[in-house]
């Protein structure tokens, strides 16, 4: 899978170079939903990608953001989000990245049952960072192996989540942003899910949560949390799927605490006093002296 990694760098990398200058010269923003937004860039990308992709993997199907839909019967299948972070890149915002992740989908798979993820790439343009992974052989940050954090405490872990651009008025997650914030050294909202996947895998984030997330979102990042010994799965911990309707990644040292507090949550529970600052600080202590 070596092989695959290697091409989708390459193809990330030029893809990432068309958006920084779309975003140095700035680009129009058009709505194709509500809310939801595009510009020429995520177009442009995407169809350069897919050319690409075409190219040098002719036998793989490809299931962009942007409507590219070619080959899915194919044992091979890239998730590709052309700029993931779409509507940061329209106000000028400096974080958005390119996603390529490779699924191998073996004979008899139903359509909406889940393959295997073997390769991923997230690239960060801006800041030229380039986050691959490939199965069973690491993650690495531009060739360099990356590993989840250490840290074992909710109450001393910095988190990510993010809000969906629909019917965001009906979404629960701003009552768990809340008791997270309340409850961690802080919850960040950077708009870009990928991002917050590979800050994950590299140690820069504890944890991430969101929904109603979709394939080409979290492909890559769902190896890269993996391959970095993290863990994945749902809000009740079973099993990730790549409809990503629900997304909970972590260093997997929080992620029962974390588990148990979304159970709290949906079930109304338990859900006890925010401890004070001097309160957080004699539970530190007493963990050290253990």
């Amino acid at each position: 899978m070596a092989e695959l990694v290697g091409i989708a760098e390459s193809i990330a990398r030029e893809a990432g170079a068309l958006l920084r200058e779309f975003y140095h010269r700035g680009v129009a923003a058009e709505y194709k939903g509500d809310v939801d937004i595009v510009t020429v860039a995520d177009r442009a990308s995407e169809a350069l990608i897919v050319k690409r992709l075409h190219e040098a993997l002719p036998s793989h199907g490809v299931y962009g953001e942007e409507g590219a839909r070619q080959g899915l019967e194919n044992e091979f299948r890239w998730y590709i989000d052309p700029l993931d972070g779409t509507t940061n890149f329209a106000h000028g915002f400096p974080a958005f990245c390119v996603v390529l992740g490779c699924e191998q989908r073996k004979p008899g798979l139903k359509a909406d049952e889940d393959g295997e993820m073997v390769a991923g790439v997230i690239y960060d343009p801006l800041r030229d960072e380039m986050f691959s992974t490939a199965r069973g052989q690491g993650a690495t940050l531009n060739g360099k192996l990356i590993h989840v954090s250490k840290v074992k405490k909710l109450q001393e872990s910095l988190l990510a989540t993010g809000f969906p651009s629909q019917k965001r008025h009906l979404s629960p997650n701003v009552h768990f942003y809340q008791e997270f914030t309340l409850r961690s050294h802080g919850v960040r909202r950077a708009g870009s899910a990928a991002l917050d996947l590979a800050y994950v895998a590299c140690g820069r984030l504890e944890g991430f949560w969101e929904l109603k997330l979709n394939p080409w979102d979290t492909s890559a990042g769902y190896l890269l949390v993996e391959e970095a010994g993290g863990t994945i799965t749902h809000f009740d911990g079973s099993k990730f799927t790549l409809d990503s309707r629900e997304v909970f990644a972590t260093n997997g040292l929080i992620h029962e605490e974390m588990k148990q507090l979304f159970e709290d949550m949906f079930a109304g529970r338990n859900l006890e006093r925010i401890p004070t600052p001097a309160e957080f600080a004699a539970r530190r202590a007493a963990d050290e002296a253990k």
